[in-house]
């Protein structure tokens, strides 16, 4: 299960920003693939959705339009 704080929610599409930096050393990374993500899911015209609850998990929704 992901967990990500409330505080940090509005910064995980941010460029090079890492949640919790204890974990991502072990896990490594570069924290720029959500920011990848962004820019292709705006580019294709999509739209993304963070809902975020401690104790439960993080979800991630990614729409794009149809053809």
């Amino acid at each position: 299960m992901s967990r990500i704080a409330p505080p940090d929610v509005s910064r995980i599409f941010d460029r090079f920003y890492r949640s919790d930096e204890s974990r991502a050393r072990k896990t490594g990374g570069s924290g720029l693939g959500l920011a990848i993500a962004k820019w292709i899911i705006e580019n294709h015209g999509g739209h993304y959705e963070v809902v975020s609850r401690v104790e439960i998990g993080t979800r991630i929704t990614l729409s794009f339009p149809g053809r």
